[in-house]
């Protein structure tokens, strides 16, 4: 079974950046589109970027897009998601998991593996 963790959470200021990172604790996830999602409190899980395995094809939902960017580095199985002009309506705990696909016009596939813990975001005004 794929392992992600996610890192690079913390608190940062209204307008300001960060990026988490998602790795990969087996080579394998090479292969796999990831997705990046977020969850605030009381609200649904929310499909943020995810990018494929095989061409490095990517999607941002209109939520984001502008402001987020996702990317991976095979080499070191890891994708980032790079985050700027940060709002505090971004505050949540963002998780990646791997999907079944991810193309640009389509988006996300569904998601498949275990949910690992998050790393939290906190946007201070």
């Amino acid at each position: 079974q794929v392992r992600l963790v996610e890192s690079g959470g913390g608190e940062v200021q209204a307008g300001g950046s960060v990026t988490l990172s998602c790795a990969a604790a087996e080579l394998s996830t090479i292969r796999y589109a990831v997705g990046w999602f977020r969850q605030a409190p009381g609200k649904e899980r929310e499909e943020l970027s995810c990018i494929s395995g095989p061409d490095g094809s990517t999607y941002t939902a209109d939520s984001v897009k502008g402001r987020f960017t996702i990317s991976r580095d095979n080499a070191k199985n890891t994708v980032y998601l790079q985050m700027n002009s940060l709002k505090p309506e971004d505050a949540a705990v963002y998780y990646c998991a791997t999907v079944s696909r991810c193309t640009e016009v389509a988006g996300f596939g569904y998601q498949f593996g275990s949910w690992g813990q998050g790393t939290r975001v906190t946007v201070s005004s």
